[in-house]
Parts: structure tokens; C-alpha cells; sequence
């Protein structure tokens, strides 16, 4: 099996099989990623948008990094952009959601997540939501590992007190 930074080299040749093989291998952890940080709304747009910035760009990407933090970090840039635009419309509670206990959880986990700072929310979502270690966390923020530290404490304390409002 061919590692992500093979395939994304693969891409950069004009290889559309690779490019699928990277899709399928990123779908859920790139659709979730951009889910969490827009709030579900806009999230399709912003996931073919980010398939198409890597497309554009493969032929940049730099060997020695890992696809999955050049991944996140083009994504997370366009959820930066995305922030900045006029507010959206009301968040629509997804259809997974079957009882008023899982409807109740999934608002208040949005509610929380939103009302971080976006440096704060980035750090969490990277790290609760995909799992990724500090290092890799800085990597994609482009910042010391320090800093992430530093957001990932604050942003519990944070989340911490609103929880108990």
C-alpha cells in the first residue's frame, strides 16, 4: 500500500487514481475536521475547495512533511477564511442525531467548540477530534510546540467554565 506522500506525488504526475485513493483515505477525518470548525454548515463546499487547493498544489508539496498536517493545514486556512465571511445561517442539527438527549449534546458540543477562539478550537479539534500529537498539532498551526500547550490548557479551562454556565 502506498503511503499519502507517495500518492500526493502521484497526484503531482496527473495520476487521478491516486488522487482517489487520497480521498478515500481522508474523507471522514477532512469532512469531520471541517465540520467541527465551521459548525456544520458550508462544510461540503469547504471539503471539495480543500481537494482542489491540494490538486492545484501537489506539484509544492515538500517530501519531507506529512501529508496529513499539509492536509489539515490547507483546510484549516480556508476554515480561517470561511470565519471571516458575513455570519451563516442557524446551525441545522444533523440527521444522525435520534433522541433530544443526542440532538441537546451535539448543539452543546458545537456551542462550546464556537465559543473558543479559533487558535484555541484549531488546537482542540486537531487534538481531540484526529488525534494528533503536539508536535504535529504545531506543525499545522505553524507554531511552537509550546504554544499549542498553551491553547490546548487554556482552551479546557475555557470550556470548562462554560460547560458549568
Amino acid at each position: 500500500m502506498a503511503t499519502d506522500e507517495a500518492l500526493i506525488a502521484a497526484v503531482a504526475g496527473g495520476d487521478g487514481s491516486a488522487l482517489a485513493e487520497l480521498c478515500r483515505r481522508w474523507e471522514r477525518p477532512l469532512f469531520r475536521f471541517i465540520d467541527r470548525h465551521t459548525g456544520g454548515r458550508d462544510v461540503e463546499d469547504l471539503y471539495q475547495e480543500t481537494w482542489l487547493r491540494v490538486v492545484r498544489a501537489a506539484r509544492r508539496f515538500d517530501p519531507e512533511r506529512r501529508f496529513s498536517t499539509w492536509l489539515f493545514q490547507i483546510a484549516l486556512n480556508l476554515c480561517r477564511d470561511w470565519h471571516r465571511r458575513p455570519p451563516p445561517e442557524p446551525v441545522q442539527v444533523d440527521d444522525v442525531a435520534t433522541t433530544d438527549a443526542d440532538v441537546d449534546a451535539a448543539l452543546d458540543a458545537r456551542r462550546l467548540l464556537a465559543a473558543l477562539p479559533e487558535p484555541q478550537r484549531s488546537a482542540v479539534v486537531l487534538r481531540y477530534y484526529h488525534d494528533l500529537g503536539e508536535d504535529e498539532i504545531a506543525a499545522v498551526l505553524d507554531c511552537p510546540r509550546g504554544t499549542v500547550k498553551s491553547r490546548l490548557h487554556n482552551a479546557m479551562r475555557r470550556l470548562a467554565a462554560l460547560a458549568r454556565k
